[in-house]
C-alpha cells in the first residue's frame, strides 16, 4: 500500500488513470482510498472508496446500484456434482435468464413491492422496458442475472465441498435509478467528470438515500432467488451465506467521526465481517475475511471485489480504434476456452471480454491488500454460466 497525500493506494502496477480519478474524487470528499482491483470508471474509479459527512454521491456507487456478490455453502457431494457438471449447467442456462432486458418468469413475491416509495418517488415513476410502470419491469426482471461480467458459477473448496456463487446487482432497477439522479445532480458527462454531490440534508439527497436503499433490497433479493433455483436444481440445502454489496453507500464511524461511506466495486471488510470475492471465469476465488490492522483503518475497512481488469473490453474483442485504423488481435474465443478447459471448467455463454486473458490473477492482487484481510476458503470454478457472445454489457462500471 502506498499513500499518495493522505490516499492509500494498493496493487502494483497502479492504474494512472484510476489513480487521477480517486485524487480528482478526494478534492471533493473527506476520505478516499483505492483497492488493489482498481481500474478507470465512470468518474469515480472501480476499487475507489469515497467518505463524505454532509454528502451522498450518485456517481461513487455506480450505476449498478448495489451491484454484489453471494456465495452459498451446500451439502451436495462433489463427487455428484462433478458427475453431472454438463447436465447441471445445461439446467442453470436453461431456468436461469442472462442478458439484457430478460424477465426471469417467476412469480417471487417480496415485501420490498409493498414498500410505499414506489407511489412517493418521482424517481420510481419512470418506465420501464416496454412502457410498463418501473414496479411492474421490476417485479419482471427479479431474478434475472444480467450481462457483461455478471454470473452463476458452481465451485468446490480445498475440503471438497460445493458452493455457489453469483454477482449481479439491482438491474434495469437501479441504472433507471442511477440515471434519474445523476442527472438531477447535473453531473458531467465521460470518464473524466467530477462526482456528482447531493447533500444528505436536501430533497434530493434523502431520495437518493431511500431509493438507494430499495434497489439494495431487489439486488439481495434477486441474489436470494437465483441461489435458491440453483439449490433446487442441484437438490442441495444452505449450509453457510456469504452476501455483500460492493456498488453502495452506508453510514459508518471511522475513527470517531460519522461518514457516508460509498464503495464503488469495492467489499466491506470490517474485522470478522465475511465476503466472497470472484476471479476469473478460469480462475480461483475466495471467501476473505476482513482483519483489525492500521492498514485496514487506512482503507475504510474495505477489499477488493475481484481480481481487476488488465485489458479492456475493446482491447479484448480486438475493436481499440485509434483515428480510423483498427488494432488486432484481441482475444479470441479459441484463445479463452483452451484457458477455460485446463481449468477444468464446464462453461455456458460468456464473450471474450470476460476471458481469464482480459483479468488479473487474484492471487497475486489479494497480497496487496496488505494485512487487513485473511482467506479462509479457495475455490477452484468447476461450471461457469454468464450471458453469450450476442450480448453487449452497457454497465461498464
Amino acid at each position: 500500500m502506498k499513500l499518495f497525500g493522505d490516499i492509500p493506494v494498493c496493487g502494483d502496477p497502479i492504474d494512472q488513470g484510476a489513480l487521477k480519478q480517486i485524487q480528482r474524487t478526494r478534492a471533493v470528499c473527506d476520505r478516499a482510498a483505492l483497492m488493489a482491483d482498481h481500474h478507470k470508471g465512470y468518474g469515480v474509479p472501480i476499487g475507489g472508496v469515497m467518505a463524505c459527512r454532509e454528502h451522498i454521491s450518485p456517481t461513487a456507487v455506480g450505476y449498478d446500484i448495489a451491484c454484489g456478490n453471494k456465495a452459498v455453502l451446500t451439502d451436495a457431494l462433489a463427487s455428484d456434482v462433478k458427475s453431472g457438471i454438463g447436465r447441471i449447467m445445461d439446467d442453470i442456462a436453461k431456468q436461469i435468464s442472462f442478458g439484457l432486458g430478460r424477465i426471469s418468469g417467476w412469480d417471487i413475491d417480496h415485501p420490498m413491492f409493498d414498500s410505499p416509495l414506489w407511489a412517493d418517488m418521482e424517481a420510481l415513476q419512470q418506465t420501464g422496458k416496454g412502457g410498463r410502470p418501473l414496479k411492474d419491469a421490476a417485479r419482471r426482471q427479479l431474478g434475472t442475472v444480467g450481462s457483461g461480467n455478471h454470473y452463476v458459477d458452481l465451485f468446490v473448496d480445498e475440503q471438497e465441498r460445493v458452493w455457489i456463487g453469483v454477482h449481479f446487482g439491482s438491474r434495469g432497477l437501479g441504472h433507471k435509478i442511477a440515471t434519474f439522479f445523476l442527472e438531477a445532480a447535473n453531473a458531467g458527462k465521460g470518464m473524466e467528470a467530477d462526482p456528482a454531490l447531493l447533500s444528505i440534508s436536501s430533497s434530493i439527497g434523502e431520495d437518493y438515500l431511500q431509493c438507494m436503499e430499495l434497489a439494495g433490497q431487489y439486488a439481495y433479493a434477486g441474489r436470494d432467488a437465483v441461489c435458491s433455483k440453483v439449490l433446487e436444481i442441484l437438490g442441495a440445502r444452505s449450509v453457510q451465506e456469504v452476501h455483500n454489496h460492493h456498488n453502495f453507500a452506508w453510514r459508518e464511524t471511522h475513527g470517531g467521526v460519522d461518514y457516508w461511506v460509498m464503495r464503488k466495486g469495492a467489499t466491506p471488510a470490517f474485522p470478522g465481517q465475511k465476503g466472497f470475492v470472484g476471479g476469473s471465469m478460469g480462475d480461483n476465488s475466495v471467501i476473505l475475511q476482513g482483519v483489525e490492522s492500521k492498514e485496514s483503518k487506512e482503507l475504510l475497512y474495505s477489499t477488493v471485489h475481484g481480481a481487476g481488469r488488465v485489458m479492456s473490453r475493446t482491447k479484448a474483442h480486438g475493436k481499440n480504434y485509434k483515428g480510423k485504423q483498427m488494432f488486432k488481435p484481441g482475444i479470441s474465443r479459441e484463445e479463452m476456452m483452451a484457458w477455460v478447459r485446463r481449468s477444468g471448467v464446464e462453461l455456458r455463454g460468456a464473450d471474450v471480454d470476460e476471458a481469464p486473458q482480459a483479468y488479473k490473477r487474484l492471487h497475486e492482487v489479494l497480497p496487496a491488500q496488505g494485512p487487513t484481510i485473511k482467506v479462509l476458503h479457495t475455490l477452484r470454478p468447476i461450471g461457469v454460466a454468464m450471458a453469450g457472445s450476442d450480448v453487449e454489457d452497457p454497465y461498464k462500471d
